[in-house]
């Protein structure tokens, strides 16, 4: 997602939760309380052009979170983030549906898909080819495996790069 970069993220929270007709003390509120969470308050002054790959990220995730949706659709959430943040992060997205919402995101690291996913789409260019209960898609086997075969594409053998033998 591309955010404007001549704000501070307090600034586009604010900007955004307003431009949505938030209460202006809710969305204060909210505001700071995320940037907490998600470890941006000590941004102030900062502007988003400035901001790494991960705090965009983080950012984005407040953005989204703010108005207290019922579905979040995220791409890749976990990309570029650290492993604190990400912990952060997978927390705030289980209390998210034990809360009654819904979350669906994109990612290439099927451990992860397996950790936090109930149900799985599987999608090869541009097309669903398996979907449904994670234990239903992948029954005994782990879910890369599950992946790579409806895929098509195994992994190269090591034999092509010789030339890296030391």
């Amino acid at each position: 997602m591309a955010l404007p970069e001549r704000l501070t993220g307090r600034e586009l929270l604010t900007y955004m939760g307003l431009l949505r007709g938030m209460n202006a003390k809710e969305v204060a509120q909210r505001t700071e309380e995320l940037l907490a969470v998600l470890e941006l308050n000590n941004t102030e002054g900062t502007l988003v052009i400035n901001y790494s790959t991960g705090m965009r990220k983080k950012l984005g995730l407040a953005l989204a979170l703010l108005h207290a949706p019922k579905l979040l659709v995220l791409d890749e959430p976990f990309e570029a983030v650290d492993p604190i943040s990400a912990t952060t992060i997978k927390k705030i997205l289980q209390k998210f549906v034990s809360s009654g919402g819904s979350v669906v995101f994109s990612s290439h690291v099927m451990a992860l898909v397996e950790q936090l996913c109930d149900h799985v789409a599987i999608i090869s260019q541009g097309g669903v080819i398996s979907s449904g209960k994670m234990e239903d898609v992948c029954g005994e086997e782990k879910l890369e495996d599950i992946f790579i075969r409806l895929v098509g594409k195994p992994a190269t053998k090591g034999g092509e790069l010789s030339w890296l033998m030391f």
